[in-house]
């Protein structure tokens, strides 16, 4: 049986949260923070290496709109997210983020800061693992109380394909 990626956080919520509060009130906010997103962006750094690998297996030249779009619908798998597509080509894809039940989820809690912190800082380190050319901007987000999540891929000019 497959478990969505919105299932999953809800899932590993249930650890994390608790788990980062006390490190939170251990450590102080700043300091517990830091470590978390050191830890999990190692984790999310890897993941982002083997989605682009998969994703461009025996290609010389990796499409980064289709590949940064099927990440969006596994994302947004279980209704978890709404969005409209701004941009698609091979070295960019834009998109807003309408509706996100990560942030609903985070915001049902009362932790959308934590959601924040668990969820969407992961993104960055997701591109990370896509390779150096490979770069996202991302200048609002709902899970911190705007009405979109702006999300804009770019290969940077001069990077290898």
């Amino acid at each position: 049986m497959s478990v969505s990626v919105i299932e999953q956080a809800k899932i590993q919520a249930q650890v994390l949260v608790p788990l980062v509060k006390t490190l939170q009130a251990e450590l102080g906010e700043a300091r517990a923070n830091a470590l978390v997103r050191k830890a999990l962006g190692d984790l999310y750094r890897g993941f982002g290496e083997e989605f682009w690998k998969a994703k461009n297996r025996d290609k010389h030249d990796p499409d980064l709109g289709k590949a940064v779009s099927s990440a969006f619908r596994t994302y947004g798998s279980d209704d978890a997210l709404a969005y409209d597509v701004i941009e698609q080509t091979a070295d960019a894809f834009a998109v807003d983020v309408t509706h996100c039940a990560y942030a609903e989820f985070y915001k049902a809690l009362g932790e959308p800061e934590l959601g924040f912190l668990l969820v969407c800082t992961s993104d960055f380190a997701v591109v990370e693992g896509f390779g150096p050319d490979i770069k996202l901007t991302r200048t609002q987000t709902i899970m911190q109380g705007a009405s979109h999540c702006d999300f804009r891929y770019r290969r940077n000019d001069g990077g290898a394909r």
